[in-house]
């Protein structure tokens, strides 16, 4: 990243104005090392989420709650749907969303999404909007899925797409984020060729890709 584009990030972050849960679970994950979606990209999300006003919703990827609750507070009539396979995480959340007393807007399901979409799929469920952020290796099996839980105007959102400069040659020696950059940049590709969907990539954040069928 460009001495410009930290200036930037650290221009457009300065101008959010968070509530006072959003900077306690911010804190919570800085403090305890979870990664979360960038609150920048989490703003541009909840205002597609009020341009496409979806009824149901689906995150692959829980962690703390915090990007639950933020769809949430965007769009309270919104239904959530949220998987999560780490247990503390899942705990954590589950804490969170009690918090709040949310837990009839917001279904928190446990385990492996790679198990957990199947059994939605055999459910006939279906979402106007869906999100994906867990598992980085397993992007592309997550989307596959996605587009046969997708309502037929429904997007698809990917975060983490750019993943910290990684997918375009970042070339520290970090062994594990180069590996996982390079995955990431196989699903890019594979996305962008997608002749099903129309993708854009928006560098904001750690990169969003927002997929719309043709």
């Amino acid at each position: 990243m460009t001495k410009n584009q930290n200036k930037t990030e650290t221009y457009l972050k300065s101008m959010l104005n968070e509530s006072s849960w959003e900077k306690e679970l911010i804190a919570y994950a800085e403090n305890h090392n979870v990664p979360i979606i960038e609150p920048i990209s989490m703003n541009f999300i909840v205002s597609l989420i009020k341009l496409s006003q979806p009824i149901n919703i689906l995150e692959i990827g829980t962690a703390i709650g915090y990007s639950a609750l933020s769809m949430h507070y965007g769009l309270p009539n919104a239904h959530i749907t949220t998987l999560e396979r780490n247990e503390d995480m899942f705990n954590e959340a589950t804490k969170n969303f009690a918090k709040y007393s949310l837990n009839d807007k917001i279904d928190l399901i446990k385990g492996d999404a790679l198990e957990t979409l199947p059994n939605l799929i055999k459910e006939n469920k279906t979402y106007d909007f869906i999100f994906i952020d867990a598992a980085k290796g397993q992007y592309k099996n997550f989307f596959e899925y996605a587009t046969e839980l997708q309502k037929e105007n429904g997007i698809i959102l990917t975060d983490n797409v750019l993943f910290k400069g990684y997918v375009a040659g970042n070339t520290t020696d970090h062994k594990r984020f180069q590996n996982l950059g390079k995955k990431i940049n196989d699903y890019n590709m594979w996305l962008m060729k997608n002749k099903n969907y129309h993708t854009s990539i928006i560098p904001i954040g750690d990169g969003i890709a927002l997929s719309v069928k043709n």
